[in-house]
Parts: structure tokens; sequence; C-alpha cells
């Protein structure tokens, strides 16, 4: 599983010309799943997502977590990520999951930061959407679960 995490501002998902969702201010994430993703690779990027201490406090940068403030996370699916340009000029994709297998490792892992009382907002599963976010720092995180 691999995660780009953007410390933002106001951001949103739209899709069809609807906002499916947005977020004042806190994370946005984009979630790849791969082949081999198990609960195990949920577990990790809940963990990470939710602990990773990104916002400041007071003059103390890096000193709080999404769940240790009133942030919120923006979750948006994102095959692409795993995407393969080693050879050729378009991307294979041969390494992402099949929406069979990736959606409900995806619903899972939503369910679970939710559970933890996240305010956890999604894009829509399979979707072309319209992102748009105000990165804050910029503060951009690169995540593999199997790294």
């Amino acid at each position: 599983m691999k995660a780009v995490i953007q410390k933002s501002g106001p951001a949103q998902v739209e899709v069809e010309g609807k906002i499916t969702g947005q977020i004042t201010k806190g994370l946005v994430v984009l979630l790849g799943i791969t082949n081999t993703d198990t609960d195990l690779d949920i577990d990790f990027m809940v963990d990470k997502i939710s602990n990773l201490r990104l916002f400041d406090e007071g003059d103390k940068y890096f000193e709080k977590s999404v769940s240790d403030t009133t942030k919120e996370i923006l979750l948006i699916s994102q095959f692409t990520l795993y995407g393969d340009c080693r050879k050729g000029r378009r991307p294979d994709f041969v390494n992402a999951a099949k929406a069979e297998v990736a959606e409900p490792l995806y619903n899972k892992l939503v369910e679970k930061l939710k559970a933890l009382g996240l305010n956890v907002q999604t894009g829509v599963f399979r979707a072309m959407m319209k992102v748009s976010l105000t990165n804050e720092g910029p503060i951009t995180i690169i995540l593999d679960s199997k790294e």
C-alpha cells in the first residue's frame, strides 16, 4: 500500500460536479493499493496516517498528529500510485490491485480511521475525480507499507 500524504488547508474532491468530500484543514491522503496488500498493510497505514506528527504547536514544528488535533482527513483512492514507468512512455498498472480487491481494502481503511474518532471524508472509488487542495508548508510525505 502506498500513500501520498499532504498537509492541507481547504481541500475537496468533486465527482460529476458534486462535492463528495471536503475538509477545512488536515491531511489529504492519496492511497494506492497493490495486489499483495492485506490487513497488515491497512493497520500500518491507519497507524501512520493517524499518528504522524505533521502539525505545529506554537513555535514547535511537527509536534501534533491528526489524532491530537481537530484536523480532518480527505482520503482518495489512486491506483496510479502503482504506475510503473520504467519502460516505454505509457505507465503500466499491473501492480495496482483490481477494483474488486482494492475497494474492500480501501473501505476497511476508511472505517478503521473513522473508528479512531477521526473525521474522514472521501472521494468515490473508481470515479473520475477533481481534487483541489491548498498544500501547507508544503509538507508532503510518501509512505509505502512494504518498505
